[in-house]
C-alpha cells in the first residue's frame, strides 16, 4: 500500500508546548510498511518533571511511572535510531514534530526523518463533512476501534496507523493508486481540501 516505510509517531506530553516547559512523559512509534505495522518503539520516560494531576487523570501516567522510567538522555537516542530516515507521521503531526525537536536538540541531536505527514489534515481533506476530527471521533467514524485506553502513547500511535491505513485503501480503491509514496501524502497535506480532490482527480482520475 506504502511505497515507502512510514513510521507514525505518538508523544504523551506534560502541557502542549516545549517552549512553555512542557516535557514528554511517554513515546510510542510505530513502522509501517507495505499495508501493515511492522516494528514498534514505546516507552515511557523520565524528564526529570512534574507530571500534572490533570495529565494523570486524563492519561493514567503518574509521577511514580515517569520517576521508574528510563531518562531522556537514553529513549531520545534510541527514538532517533528507530526512526532513521524513513517518512514520519501522526496525528497533528506539527504537535508531535514540535516535542520531538525539542527533545533532540536538549541532548544536541537533530532527526533525519525524511518528511512529515499529518493524518489529521490528510483525513480533513480526503474524508470532508465529518462531525470532528479529533482522533477518537475520527477513528469512530472509520469504523477503527481503540484496543486499549486512548490517551496512551501506543494505542493513540495503533489506531492513527489504521487511519493512515484507511487512508491508503481509501487512495487506492477511489483513484487506482496502488502504491502510495510519502511525497504524494505530504504533498496532499499542504493542498485545501478543494484543491487537494481536484488534484486527484486530474492526476489519478
Amino acid at each position: 500500500m506504502f511505497e515507502k516505510p512510514i513510521v507514525m509517531i505518538d508523544f504523551e506530553t506534560t502541557g502542549m508546548s516545549p517552549a512553555n516547559g512542557d516535557r514528554i512523559t511517554e513515546v510510542a512509534a510505530l513502522r509501517i510498511t507495505g499495508g501493515r505495522v511492522v516494528e514498534r518503539f514505546v516507552s515511557l520516560v523520565n524528564c526529570q518533571v512534574r507530571v500534572p494531576s490533570y495529565i494523570t487523570a486524563l492519561t493514567g501516567i503518574t509521577q511514580s511511572m515517569v520517576n521508574a522510567a528510563p531518562p531522556a538522555s537514553l529513549v531520545v537516542p534510541e527514538l532517533l535510531r528507530f526512526i532513521g530516515t524513513d517518512a514520519l507521521s501522526a496525528h497533528n503531526a506539527s504537535f508531535d514534530e514540535r516535542f520531538l525537536l525539542a527533545e533532540s536538540r536538549n541532548l544536541g541531536l537533530m532527526p533525519a526523518h525524511d518528511s512529515l505527514i499529518c493524518s489529521l489534515k490528510l483525513s480533513r481533506r480526503l474524508f470532508p463533512g465529518l462531525a470532528s476530527y479529533k482522533l477518537a471521533s475520527l477513528s469512530a467514524a472509520l469504523g477503527i476501534r481503540f484496543r486499549s485506553a486512548a490517551h496512551r502513547a501506543e494505542a493513540d500511535a495503533e489506531v492513527t496507523a489504521q487511519v493512515l491505513l484507511h487512508i491508503g485503501a481509501h487512495l487506492r480503491n477511489t483513484y487506482g493508486i496502488a502504491q502510495v509514496e510519502p511525497q504524494l501524502l505530504g504533498r496532499l497535506n499542504r493542498l485545501s481540501a478543494v484543491k487537494a480532490r481536484d488534484f486527484l482527480n486530474k492526476e489519478f482520475g
